[in-house]
Parts: structure tokens; sequence; C-alpha cells
């Protein structure tokens, strides 16, 4: 596979197990009506032509978009909805963006590095004009008018992401750090369709062996966890879903890398793209982002934890075990003559006790009880 860092944006990217990284455009909507005290649900097939038509009409270059590549979420019950609140998100998917690099198809380039970095701020200016543009727009929909809200998700916006992580980590890179200078390296993967991740005619759940494989191949994976994204349109009972999405469908994928190289490149790439499979029109568009929160460091404090208290409880029985070293005293003088009859305790002290460790025992016991002893005579007469 050729170099990551010369794949350009506007480039897809094939990857294993009949995959491919294609990119686009995404952009976050948020509606608001001009009047926070409407009733009036809005109208989803009369917005979607309104953005459609704002596209092929108000931008410098033509933009054709299907329909099903604007998804709109709609508030169930605008009587719960506060006057703040929005009456419905969306998102807009741009996918057909090859106008970007077609000059380039023509003209002869010697700096094959110099070309990517050309083309990505080319790309990124071109979106953001999209983004602005759209900003702010008043839409009137059978009377009714509406404000629009547009930007870019943070999941999409690589540069953000690095501004982030590198504030992040040069505060923990402060003062002395036994273990060097930390980075970054882990990358977290949403809302995937889990079969695509599976083993064909076994399962239909996400297998480790299939998912390390296609990961591979942006480097060497020191760390991988796959599990069923359940919290995926958490936060959505509210909102009418123009597309379905159902538990247990979709996975959440988290991969440590290496080497830092290879955990950038990798995050670069997935950024501004979508998942395809081959033989499927399906676009899966997931959420990619760094990790924040240390999972594989998290978990293994907290296996390191269970494994102590498990093993505390039998150092306690062990010590509480140890037997009390308490000597006889005889009731006899040394010339063997019976005295008054009476008992003597002798309660050992730390220092005894540490003397046990370093001298012969049975000595030490003797030596002791007999000055015990003596004290014990002279306190009776």
């Amino acid at each position: 596979m050729r170099p990551l860092e010369t794949l350009l944006p506007t480039e897809t990217l094939e990857i294993e197990n009949g995959l491919s990284l294609v990119p686009r455009v995404k952009l976050n909507l948020t509606i608001h009506p001009s009047l926070p005290s409407v009733s009036k649900p809005i109208d989803e097939w009369q917005l979607k032509r309104a953005l459609i038509d704002f596209l092929k009409t108000s931008l410098s270059v033509s933009v054709t978009v299907p329909e099903e590549d604007l998804q709109i979420k709609r508030l169930k019950d605008l009587k719960k909805r506060k006057r703040d609140e929005p009456v419905a998100h969306g998102a807009l998917f741009i996918r057909d963006i090859r106008f970007l690099s077609s000059k380039k198809k023509i003209e002869e380039v010697d700096n094959e590095e110099e070309d990517v970095k050309e083309l990505e701020k080319k790309f990124l200016e071109w979106r953001s004009y999209v983004a602005e543009k759209m900003d702010g727009i008043e839409l009137n929909l059978e009377g009714v008018k509406y404000n629009l809200s547009v930007e870019i998700p943070a999941s999409d916006d690589f540069e953000r992401m690095r501004k982030d992580w590198e504030e992040s980590y040069a505060f923990r890179n402060r003062g002395y750090s036994r273990g060097g200078r930390q980075e970054p390296d882990t990358i977290v993967l949403r809302g995937v369709p889990s079969r695509w991740f599976a083993e064909p005619r076994v399962s239909s759940k996400p297998s480790m062996l299939v998912t390390h494989t296609i990961f591979s191949t942006f480097g060497k994976i020191r760390n991988l966890n796959v599990s069923e994204d359940e919290d995926l349109a958490k936060g959505m009972d509210e909102y009418e879903l123009d597309i379905g999405i159902v538990s247990g469908l979709h996975c959440k994928i988290i991969v440590q890398f290496e080497k830092y190289r290879d955990f950038y490149n990798a995050l670069k790439v997935l950024c501004g793209r979508s998942l395809q499979k081959q033989g499927s029109r399906l676009s899966a568009d997931y959420e990619v982002t760094w990790d924040k929160d240390g999972f594989f460091r998290n978990s293994r404090s907290q296996n390191q934890d269970k494994s102590s208290k498990m093993q505390e409880p039998a150092a306690v029985r062990y010590r509480s075990a140890a037997p009390r070293r308490e000597p006889h005293v005889s009731e006899f003088t040394s010339n063997d003559t019976r005295r008054k009859r009476f008992k003597v305790r002798i309660q050992l002290n730390d220092d005894d006790e540490l003397g046990f460790l370093n001298e012969n025992i049975g000595a030490h016991l003797e030596d002791l009880c007999k000055s015990r002893l003596n004290e014990v005579r002279l306190s009776v007469k």
C-alpha cells in the first residue's frame, strides 16, 4: 500500500476485507424557528428541497446532493420543547468532491508532498466556505420562517483534534517524566456496521481477528478493543429519525498503535471519510476521535486493583495467624527449692520481637526470662 502521507484528501483508500475509505464533506445542521412559540412541525420534505436548491444555485460551484445524503431528525413533541431548543437536527453529506482535484490530473507535479499540502489547503478552504455560506440562512417553509446553523463536526476536523491533544499532552509533559515524553497513540471509532467486521458465515458480531487485520493496514497494533456501540442513539429518543439506528448493529472500535506516527496517519485518513464495503450501497458515516480518557491505561489499573484486592485478605490472614511468643516461667529456683506459688505473664515488646529475628531464639528467651523473673522476686520481697 502507498504511504498514507501521500494520500490526497479527495482520494479513496482501499483497505482489507473489501472495505474502502471514501472522501466526503459532512456538515452538522441545526434548525431553530424564527419565532420561539412555533407549534407547527417542520416539513421535512420542504426543508430538504430548500437546502438542495441552495447548494445548486448559491455556491461558486454548483453541488448536487441526493436526498438520502440529507439526514433530518425532527423533534417528536413540540409541546415539550423549550423556547431556545431547536425543532430539528440534521447532517449534510457532500460525497462528490472530485472537482477539487480535477486540475491536478492535467498538471505535472514535481513534488508530491507539496501537492498533497496544496490540495489539503484547497479542500479545507472550500469546506469552510460552504459552512460559512450556509450558516445563518433563513428558510421559509409554508409561511413559517426558520434559521439554519451549520458547523463542521469535531470528528471531521483533524486540525482541531491535533491542537487539542497537543495542548493536553503539553500539560502532562511538564516537569520531569520518568517514562519520557508522552504522545497519543489510540483512536476511537464509533458507528461502523458490526457485520463488516465479522467473520463471514460464522457470526454477525464483530471479530477481533478480522478487526485486527483491517486496522493493521495503518500500522502495528499494541492493543485492540471491539464492542457493541449501545450508546450510538443515546439522546435521540426525542427525535424522529429518517434513518434507523438499531442497537447491536453497530460497533465501537478502540485501537492503540505502537507508534505515534501510525496513530497520526490513521486518524488523519479516517477524518473526512466514510466507510464503504464492496457489493454494498451503504455508506457508514462513522465518528472518529483520539482517546482522551486513557481507555487501555485505565483498564490495566482496574485489573491491578482487582488483583490486589483478591490478594489482600490472604495476607491479612497470614499476619493474624502468627503465633504469640509467651515464655514459660518455672516455679522452681536455681537451688531447686520450692517458693511461693504465683503466676507471671511476660508480654514481649516490639524490641524483643526484633531481637528474635537477629539472635538465637532459645538463648535470648532464657536470658530474658531470668532478668524478668529477678525483677518479679524483688517486687514480691
